[in-house]
């Protein structure tokens, strides 16, 4: 039996540092999807922006936002994946959650933050990948800036899917098309990069290219306007072609330290 994954991916404008604006407008989208759906991916910081000040926001958003994506979840019977400001013991995190239609949810914080405009100053490193099991996936999501390093993304684990959610700006978009095809093709896994599009309060503009890559770097969708794309993953098509073509088996071994 062939076991799929009907996967939408929101690319859409975020309202600067408006949470409570963020989440009406999202949950629309999320009710008018136009097609059976597994997973639902959301942009990094989706209630915010790539927001630097997160002390601006109420302390008591993170978990806000967390309990919203579990009765999103429940009322539209899918999971959900985005990435929020998250303040825990008076410490901020870029933290990716994944959130169930029974309300169990996973999250994993950011490893990689931008020291170019000073996230690391801001946002506490992540030292754990997360790899999340869902309906007979194997899910690794991880956080923008995460992208150009190859070895935090490595298979080591057998996944099935590499996630990442994002605020990747205009100047530097041949990067994230490049990337995402490459983390497909070295992993041999299926490749999702769900950027966000429009510009910020601080002048900078996205232009989406949210993506699916196959794991031989396909382009199943691709798109650089404001929209829900779609796409359905095959668990049978990726097995049989890791059983054919065994690069995986193949790679240096050697150890991350932290």
């Amino acid at each position: 039996m062939n076991i799929e994954l009907n996967i939408a991916l929101i690319q859409t404008s975020l309202e600067w540092e408006n949470p409570e604006l963020n989440r009406v407008l999202i949950q629309k989208k999320i009710e008018a999807l136009k097609e059976s759906t597994d997973v639902v991916v959301l942009p990094e910081m989706f209630t915010t922006g790539f927001t630097m000040n997160p002390s601006s926001i109420e302390i008591d958003e993170g978990n806000k936002t967390i309990a919203w994506m579990q009765k999103v979840a429940y009322e539209n019977d899918v999971a959900l994946v985005g990435s929020i400001a998250f303040t825990e013991l008076n410490k901020h995190y870029n933290r990716l959650c994944f959130v169930s239609p029974n309300g169990e949810y996973w999250y994993y914080n950011k490893k990689h933050t931008f020291t170019l405009v000073g996230e690391g100053k801001v946002y506490e490193s992540g030292t754990e990948r997360l790899i999340v099991n869902y309906k007979g996936f194997r899910i690794c999501p991880l956080i923008c800036y995460d992208l150009r390093f190859p070895v935090w993304a490595r298979n080591t684990e057998n996944y099935d899917v590499l996630l990442y959610v994002a605020n990747w700006p205009k100047p530097r978009i041949f990067a994230w098309d490049s990337l995402l095809k490459a983390r497909a093709i070295e992993n041999m896994a299926y490749c999702i990069g769900v950027n966000r599009i429009g510009k910020d309060n601080s002048g900078y503009e996205y232009p989406g290219h949210s993506a699916v890559y196959d794991y031989l770097g396909n382009t199943l969708v691709f798109s650089n306007k404001e929209e829900t794309l779609y796409t359905t993953l095959s668990k049978t098509h990726i097995e049989k072609t890791r059983g054919k073509l065994k690069f995986l088996e193949d790679r240096d071994s050697f150890n991350l330290k932290p």
